[in-house]
């Protein structure tokens, strides 16, 4: 069934209640014919009602399309008053209706008592303009609407065409809208528009949009496509060489498999990896690509491939440029710098004479206390071999698996950390650091020394077997150095596989060479200072080492050195263009109070206090050692301080050998009777240990004895036995240059150290200090008391003077 109706143009003739059809997905705009399908039963009662009436409804578009029975919050609140212009019934009961759209109208109040919604309406006019603006905007909007056509499919020209034809431009605005694809939002924003000015607009931005994205899509599809041209004609070409390859014999297998092939025979394997690889690849070739066998099998068949087996970067051996280099980059430190010559010029003599290299890099372990430069001392042996280095931190490592790699058993396994920085580098004959292996620990995952065994004994690392790898890997080219503090804590048998040589430390003299040479250019430079904006004097550096460090190395003195330059580096930023002149009094200004200062003699004014020297490793340290007695019903001797076993007997045999020589030292027995000795010796929160403070020992209880002070100038060291011998000790350098860091003038040494003196101790050392070497104990109390009587003033520790503002 179809009818045409009468055109109701007249806004008086619309009643202002009327029945309301949601709509889903669907915005009905006025002077527009929309196809309607209704098949719900209140739908279709809502229509029948209509068609008895004025065929008139009230169209409002759903927000939410899955909702059946919609509320007045879940409608749009402005709709279209339409009339039914065509009904059709269906075999189905549902109908299709074409309604027509006449004018806007706002939803005031929703009824939804009865079978279907009705609504109580306001009708909403059209703002409508006229003038040249509206007439530009329409223009641009038919011409932007005609190049939308070259790029969709949706309508063609003769659409476009039609539209023109339309002359009112409130109907062209809501037939354009209704043609295009805005989606439910954009209709709806362009029908509660009020003004057509603005819906031309926002048509016009919707459309020029549109050509962008589209425009943007036939450029990136044209780019593909001649992508897609150049690949196929690539692949053509690559085809045909393929084929001429094959034909020839020389067919190249592109797949993974064949490139991790010809990477292995690039990799110029051993002959025991090769079989391993081509048992791995076999194996490979038969797991599917989905196995998780097959990833473990490929990185492992990667990593054989990536390892330098026969890479060498060491070029020809240049003696006297390496001498340059480690010149240029350490002061002092001569013995290490020869053994590296000597070390350079045997490699260069077998490789000008072709001799057959059956000697194997040596092992060389540096000793000595922090900032003594061990570990930039073998960045400089790398520089000068022109060699790859790496390094690794030993310090703590407790697995052994972090040398020999894990088991290809376990999930994420890798190969050790010696194998690791091999890659890294990329070279066999690389410079390879071993730092503080004296801190290496173990527990039940393995002793980390022992795997450290294989890998630093030359008649083994020939043949590193990595368990990761499960190969031998040439190690023999590898120069290893390792670092250590003290050689106490490394066990014997990877101690005995090393070279060792000590490094002590420096005397105040070679720290001011170190100083101007090395660290103030490098803070300089650090700090964006140039030459001329700060200068150190001498004594200023001087000041640094002796009143605001006390250590053996130089890695303090390297901060406060940087502290100054930050302070200058201030001043520059704040507009200062002085060149600052760094002195000892400026020093005092920048660093605050001295730190440390002279307290021999303030601690060995009364009798029963001796000066001894220690070795730790950070160096040499001064020691006092404090002897006082009481009366008691037996006699003991009490000894604290956190002494060691060894110190402890150190002490007994002290005493045990004055009991027994009382006469000849003048001391009174009754004095000594029934008292308690208590022997402390101070800084009790830190651990001693040792036989070098016997003479130390026994001159204190000595000097308690006779009352006999000792000389505040004067420290010692050495072991004592009960027959009076004087033994010698070790460290013998790095105490003495604690000795002359305290202000102490002599030194009281074992006679059998003589020759470490001349041969370990600097000459400006050697002049400055003397040297007392005791045989027995008797030449030790001879140098080391006051003659009986002497007294002493109490020296008195002023306090430093607080920096006046200026």
């Amino acid at each position: 069934m179809s009818e045409n109706l009468p055109v109701i143009s007249s806004k008086k003739s619309l009643p202002e209640d009327l029945p309301v059809l949601p709509l889903k997905g669907v915005v009905a705009f006025p002077s527009t014919l929309i196809p309607l399908s209704i098949g719900l039963e209140r739908s279709i009662r809502l229509i029948d009602d209509v068609m008895n009436g004025n065929r008139l409804l009230f169209l409002l578009t759903q927000k939410d399309e899955l909702v059946e029975k919609p509320t007045q919050e879940q409608l749009y609140p402005v709709g279209t008053v339409a009339v039914v212009h065509q009904l059709t019934k269906n075999s189905d009961k549902s109908l299709r209706v074409v309604v027509q759209g006449l004018e806007r109208a706002r939803l005031i109040k929703l009824n939804d008592e009865g079978v279907y919604l009705k609504a109580h309406i306001e009708m909403l006019p059209e703002k409508i303009a006229q003038g040249i603006e509206v007439e530009g905007l329409r223009q641009a909007m038919l011409d932007a609407l005609r190049r939308l056509t070259l790029f969709s499919g949706n309508f063609g020209s003769d659409v476009v065409d039609v539209v023109e034809s339309v002359s009112d431009t409130k109907q062209l605005v809501y037939v354009i809208a209704s043609t295009l694809s805005l989606g439910v939002k954009t209709q709806q924003e362009i029908l509660e528009t009020d003004s057509i000015e603005e819906k031309i607009s926002r048509l016009l931005t919707w459309i020029q949009h549109e050509i962008a994205i589209r425009e943007l899509g036939k450029k990136i599809a044209t780019e593909t496509k001649e992508r897609l041209t150049k690949e196929q004609k690539e692949y053509f070409l690559r085809e045909q060489v393929r084929s001429i390859k094959k034909e020839l014999g020389e067919e190249e297998d592109t797949s993974e498999l064949g490139i991790l092939r010809k990477k292995l025979k690039q990799a110029k394997l051993s002959e025991e990896a090769e079989k391993e690889a081509e048992r791995e690849l076999k194996r490979l070739e038969n797991v599917p690509a989905a196995s998780p066998e097959h990833g473990i099998i490929l990185t492992y068949l990667d990593w054989l491939a990536s390892l330098p087996w026969a890479k060498l970067t060491g070029g020809q051996i240049d003696v006297v440029k390496a001498r340059k280099i480690l010149d240029e980059d350490h002061y002092d430190l001569e013995k290490i710098k020869d053994r590296i010559i000597e070390y350079l010029s045997v490699k260069k003599l077998r490789q000008e004479r072709k001799v057959k290299d059956i000697t194997r890099e040596p092992l060389l372990c540096f000793v000595g206390p922090p900032g003594v430069g061990k570990t930039s001392l073998g960045q400089s042996i790398a520089r000068a071999l022109n060699r790859k280095f790496a390094r690794v931190s030993l310090g703590g490592m407790r697995d052994e698996a972090e040398i020999r790699g894990h088991r290809r058993t376990y999930i994420s396994a890798l190969p050790g950390r010696i194998i690791q920085e091999i890659k890294r580098a990329d070279a066999r004959d690389l410079v390879f650091m071993l730092d503080e292996i004296d801190k290496v620990g173990s527990d039940w995952r393995g002793d980390p020394s022992s795997a450290l065994l294989e890998v630093l004994d030359p008649a083994q690392n020939f043949n590193f077997v990595d368990l990761y790898l499960g190969v031998g890997f040439d190690l023999s080219q590898v120069l290893f150095i390792a670092t250590a503090n003290t050689l106490d804590t490394i066990p014997s048998p990877l101690l005995d596989r090393m070279e060792v040589i000590q490094l002590p430390g420096y005397t105040d003299n070679e720290k001011l060479h170190i100083a101007e040479k090395y660290l103030i250019p490098k803070e300089k430079k650090a700090h964006g200072l140039s030459e001329t904006e700060v200068t150190f004097q001498s004594d200023a550096i001087l000041s640094i080492i002796r009143n605001y460090t006390r250590e053996a190395g130089v890695r303090n003195l390297d901060r406060n050195i940087a502290t100054l330059c930050r302070k200058v580096a201030k001043r520059v930023a704040e507009g200062d263009k002085n060149s600052v002149l760094i002195t000892a009094e400026k020093v005092r200004d920048f660093l605050g109070a001295v730190r440390f200062f002279n307290e021999v003699a303030e601690r060995t004014v009364r009798p029963g206090v001796a000066t001894g020297l220690a070795w730790t490793q950070a160096g040499g340290e001064i020691l006092f050692v404090e002897a006082t007695m009481m009366p008691s019903h037996d006699e003991r001797l009490i000894l604290t301080g956190m002494l060691g076993d060894v110190m402890k007997e150190s002490a007994q045999t002290a005493l045990s050998y004055i009991r027994s020589h009382l006469t000849s030292m003048k001391i009174d027995r009754k004095k000594i009777e029934k008292k308690t000795i208590h022997i402390h010796i101070p800084e009790g929160a830190i651990p001693k240990d040792g036989p070098s403070a016997g003479v130390c020992l026994l001159t204190a209880l000595v000097s308690l004895f006779t009352h006999r002070l000792v000389r505040s100038d004067v420290a010692m060291t050495g072991e004592i036995t009960l027959r009076g011998k004087v033994l010698p000790v070790g460290g013998i350098k790095e105490k003495i240059l604690a000795a002359h860091r305290s202000g102490i003038k002599v030194v009281i040494l074992p006679y059998h150290n003589k020759e470490n003196l001349m041969e370990d101790i600097p000459a400006e050392l050697r002049n400055e200090l003397k040297f007392v070497f005791a045989k027995t104990v008797e030449d030790v109390l001879a140098n080391a008391l006051e003659p009986m009587g002497s007294k002493r003033i109490k020296p008195k520790k002023v306090a430093p003077a607080l920096n006046k503002k200026k």
